[in-house]
């Protein structure tokens, strides 16, 4: 734990903040306990239920139900922020404008070309 470099871009884990590891009430440990037990016991429930030879019936998961979703419906969990924001500019907005530039910068040069003479108008199938 001495040695131990963070992330510029993230924050210290909890498990390896001091301050909140080795100071911690006997309130909030034995909330943490009883969480964990929960969560052991769901965990149980769910074994015990999947691994039933005699089941009939089908076995409801929350969490994958939730997980399952997420992933149908993205837009129902999406937050617009200013990197999202700053991403759909980037990828959707700028290609065009960088696209125009490009295209209307050589229409115009090329129109230059031929009004004052010095482009070579070859026929060609290829171009």
């Amino acid at each position: 734990m001495a040695d131990y470099q963070e992330a510029p871009l993230a924050s210290r884990p909890k498990t390896l903040d001091p301050n909140e590891y080795f100071h911690v009430t006997p309130e909030k440990r034995r909330a943490e306990e009883d969480r964990a037990a929960l969560r052991a016991n769901l965990k149980r429930q769910y074994q015990t239920q999947l691994n039933n030879p005699h089941r009939k019936a089908l076995i409801e998961d929350p969490a994958l139900t939730r997980w399952v979703f997420a992933r149908a419906n993205p837009y129902a969990t999406f937050r617009p922020t200013f990197k999202t924001s700053l991403l759909g500019a980037m990828f959707g907005i700028l290609p065009l404008f960088g696209l125009y530039y490009i295209f209307k910068t050589d229409r115009d040069r090329k129109e230059e070309q031929i009004k004052a003479g010095t482009m070579d108008r070859r026929f060609g199938l290829s171009s």
